[in-house]
């Protein structure tokens, strides 16, 4: 996995469910935006639908920094729109506001580095820039779901750093002081924050 993160995102494309019907997805269609694209093990289980529709009801947050958010899991489209129509109460996802992305031969997932020997998707999140380079990857193993909040922090932390050329020290938040990437500049933040 460390050799994904500052490199360009290994290209993908398939079959996704989006808005209720199928549709050609690939990376370069998110040209020019930032991306977070997620994996997750199976549809119909218990972990998994709680990210997708905390996800889902983030986008918009997401979207306001110029970000699409692209599932992807190794179930087929037929599945994914299965557990789009069932739902939330009984387990389904409902209407989820990004695409849900097929890799049903497991190619994205072995390029990403999260497919599992049992032929699954470890929960791998990769935040992606506006040039296609992943500035963050993160991968939990099956049981523990991530923290959407988390990662819409870091999508900001890595846009602010993109535009400022400053970085963001631990546990920073927008709003909060930034560094500057030297040794007497950083001592400014250092002096601010003792």
């Amino acid at each position: 996995m460390s050799r994904l993160v500052g490199n360009q995102a290994p290209h993908f494309e398939g079959q996704a469910v989006v808005n209720g019907d199928f549709e050609d997805i690939k990376l370069s269609d998110f040209d020019g935006k930032w991306k977070i694209l997620f994996f997750y093990p199976l549809d119909f289980t218990f972990v998994c639908p709680t990210e997708i529709c905390a996800f889902s009801d983030a986008a918009p947050k997401f979207k306001e920094k110029n970000c699409e958010i692209i599932a992807c899991s190794v179930d087929s489209v037929f599945s994914h729109l299965a557990w789009t129509q069932q739902d939330r109460n009984d387990g389904g996802l409902g209407e989820i506001n990004f695409p849900i992305l097929s890799d049903l031969n497991k190619n994205i997932a072995r390029d990403y580095e999260v497919l599992t020997e049992d032929g699954v998707a470890l929960r791998g999140l990769f935040l992606i820039d506006n040039n296609n380079v992943i500035q963050h990857a993160t991968i939990n193993n099956l049981s523990v779901g991530r923290n959407v909040d988390e990662a819409l922090r870091l999508l900001k932390g890595y846009q602010y750093t993109s535009t400022h050329g400053e970085v963001c020290p631990a546990n920073w938040n927008e709003g909060d002081d930034t560094m500057k990437p030297d040794p007497k500049g950083s001592k400014e933040w250092f002096n601010k924050n003792k």
